[in-house]
């Protein structure tokens, strides 16, 4: 666990970066500060291995106070990630990535075992490690920073906007790769980011900071986005954050059922039951299918439901199998409850449980069917 007890940093020019902060950040979880530019929180989380230390205050680490460790050795025990990925340009990735061990006596065959591993914990093949950083991608040069920064296996990783310098679809797929990191490994994350989308989707808890370094609000997600504290957060959490909600919630809940045989949409299937398609049976066309698992979110069922000329989704299994199909209603239906739940009850599900699905009927009223 990381403790702040009203720490405040105040610069040589007067500046107030952080104002009083009082802030937990449990043990295990991913903390995620947001706020615009100037509000503290990069300054918050450098204070955490001291690059910076705070004018008054205390700061616990592990129940450590941080001004009384040495600040080198505290800094070797925190992995830290920037946007830039920081790496040498003159070392190879693994010996980047080995770079800490080597700093903590490991010996260099241990260190270099340790970073041989680790590019395959970030999604790196073996021969990225002989490579220099400027023959990787963005993208591959943020692994890289990841995994130098757990080389020495620390207990809290520092993330300042790790992910901000890279395109949106790299960003997603970082994103993915951290969020299976952290089921592996189960660090202590503190993660900066000005994005309330990367914090939603990151976060199990989102301290809101104004400028000046005031927090003015840390909750989970769902709960943030059902009561912001006040007009502050409600307008930095933008005036979707009804959709964000259902980003947070998955399809497990929502009913399915077989498709309707006999109709003008019907879905092809491989040899293997992995769906492909939607065919139009008068015109032969046919849509690409984007099918759905229980694990995705109902934001994602609900962009699907519409995009889907069947007015149809189609569900998976773990393995891409087709367990069935549910419908535009009963998503819209489910949809709805669960964002009125949140905003006015302040529970997930609100009302009766769900009994079945509704007629998986096409938009127009034709039904659809399933061939293979």
């Amino acid at each position: 666990m990381i403790q702040f007890d009203t720490v405040h940093k105040r610069f040589p020019n007067g500046t107030t970066a952080v104002h009083d902060l009082t802030l937990e950040m449990p043990e295990g979880g991913v903390t995620v500060l947001v706020g615009s530019s100037g509000c503290g929180k990069t300054t918050t989380l450098r204070m955490i291995n001291r690059m910076v230390d705070p004018t008054s205050g205390t700061i616990r680490v592990n129940g450590r106070d941080v001004l009384e460790q040495d600040a080198a050795e505290l800094r070797r025990s925190i992995g830290y990630v920037i946007q830039q990925s920081g790496l040498f340009p003159h070392r190879t990735v693994l010996d980047n990535i080995a770079t800490v061990p080597l700093l903590l006596g490991w010996g260099r065959r241990k260190a270099r075992a340790r970073a041989s591993e680790l590019l395959e914990t970030v999604g790196l093949s073996a021969d990225a490690g002989k490579r220099y950083p400027h023959q990787l991608s963005g993208g591959q040069q943020q692994r890289v920073g990841v995994a130098r920064a757990l080389a020495a296996d620390p207990p809290v990783l520092l993330m300042d906007e790790p992910f901000g310098a890279v395109d949106p679809v790299v960003r997603t797929q970082l994103q993915d790769e951290l969020l299976r990191l952290q089921r592996e490994l189960n660090k202590t994350i503190v993660f900066v980011t000005h994005d309330i989308d990367e914090a939603v989707r990151l976060g199990d808890r989102i301290a809101v900071f104004r400028t000046g370094g005031h927090l003015v609000q840390c909750d989970g997600p769902a709960e943030l986005l059902a009561r912001p504290a006040d007009a502050f957060v409600a307008d930095f959490l933008g005036a979707e954050r009804g959709l964000k909600l259902l980003s947070l919630t998955t399809l497990a809940e929502v009913p399915q059922g077989p498709a309707p045989e006999g109709t003008r949409w019907q879905l092809t299937l491989d040899a293997a039951r992995n769906p492909l398609a939607w065919r139009d049976t008068e015109t032969d066309a046919e849509t690409p299918v984007r099918a759905l698992r229980d694990t995705d979110s109902l934001l994602s069922a609900l962009n699907e439901s519409i995009a889907a000329p069947s007015g149809l989704v189609a569900r998976v299994d773990a393995d891409g199998v087709l367990t069935g199909v549910t419908s535009r209603e009963d998503i819209h239906d489910r949809a709805g409850r669960v964002h009125a739940g949140h905003l006015h009850a302040g529970q997930a599900d609100a009302g009766p449980a769900d009994t079945g699905p509704k007629d998986a009927g096409h938009p127009h009223g034709e039904e659809s069917a399933v061939t293979a």
